[in-house]
């Protein structure tokens, strides 16, 4: 009978320890650190205010800790967005769908920004049309980056290509806050740059726009940055997801709603990230080359990777249908 009595006792403790700490646990949410990618250029602005103005932090909650990382080209994101260095962050269309058509796990969640790619000659080439750089030297920052896209999509038109598909233009690839420091040793002709380095190159070593950001392929309507996230994350996580594209949303609203304090935290980042101190002047001639969205235009994205796929950067033809997954934005 004591024996009974014992075992019903240290039965009813054990439940009501168990109990216990299921209530403890219950209540507690595990800290993890998301990590957000981006470039240190124009295009990726929201990435930048969103950042200064804590948005993610404020969406995300107290138990997530924020970090952000830059990168000089899409190809490196691409590599941390696999490898699970980041969980989401800002990327140009073109190294999205390249890395899409061979088998990456990557989705465009929304859009970051619009237009801002220019096309310039260094000042002394003797380049004065689109015309005039059949058998030049021209820069962009990857090979088949979506600047580069956009350039050869344009020239192709005009019957001219690059050496890497028998053509007379020669293509070298580099970091947009280096080609001033290329055009003054006259190492190149033509930058195929993203905003604000196309306005430096304009303000500060005297280049010619040959091809401006309102005339090159798809200058107006594609994407120049789109959010994106891995399908895996979007499938486990969507509130994650969710949260990550309502911060990108309020600070794409903050840009368009106060630009000049936009500005003011642009010329800041990019000063931190890269080293190179610009001029407001600067900042102001590439933001009008520059516009501002989270929405996505699914066609625009195809025809690009059709283009793509014409200039042989891509293999196969593609298809994106299922590569923008816009339930985040609606």
């Amino acid at each position: 009978m004591k024996k009974n009595i014992f075992i019903s006792l240290l039965l009813v403790g054990l439940l009501g320890f168990l109990a216990a700490c299921g209530t403890s646990s219950a209540g507690e949410k595990d800290e993890r650190t998301i990590t957000i990618g981006y470039f240190p250029n124009i295009n990726h602005v929201p990435a930048m205010v969103a950042k200064a103005e804590g948005y993610y932090q404020d969406h995300l909650g107290d138990n997530i800790s924020i970090e952000y990382k830059t990168f000089p080209d899409g190809s490196s994101f691409m590599t941390a967005l696999k490898t699970g260095e980041i969980e989401a962050g800002l990327v140009g269309p073109g190294p999205a769908m390249n890395h899409y058509t061979t088998g990456t796990d990557v989705k465009i969640i929304a859009g970051g920004s619009t237009g801002g790619t220019v096309v310039l000659a260094r000042n002394g080439s003797g380049i004065e049309t689109a015309q005039d750089i059949e058998g030049k030297t021209f820069i962009t920052p990857r090979v088949g980056c979506t600047h580069d896209v956009q350039f050869e999509t344009y020239m192709k038109e005009l019957g001219i290509t690059s050496n890497r598909t028998g053509g007379s233009m020669s293509h070298t690839t580099g970091q947009p806050a280096q080609y001033q420091a290329l055009f003054e040793s006259g190492e190149i002709d033509v930058a195929v740059a993203p905003e604000p380095w196309a306005s430096v190159l304009q303000q500060e070593a005297g280049a010619k726009v040959i091809i401006g950001a309102d005339e090159v392929s798809f200058g107006q309507t594609l994407p120049a940055s789109v959010l994106v996230a891995t399908g895996e994350l979007i499938e486990n996580d969507s509130a994650l997801i969710q949260n990550i594209v309502d911060a990108h949303k309020d600070a794409i609203t903050f840009i368009n709603e106060n630009p000049e304090e936009a500005k003011e935290i642009t010329l800041t980042d990019i000063e931190e990230e890269t080293g190179q101190a610009l001029s407001k002047e600067v900042i102001d001639g590439a933001w009008e080359n520059i516009g501002f969205t989270y929405e996505v235009n699914a066609d625009e994205v195809q025809a690009f990777g059709d283009s793509s796929y014409d200039l042989d950067f891509l293999q196969e033809q593609p298809d994106f249908s299922d590569l923008i997954d816009t339930q985040f934005i609606d």
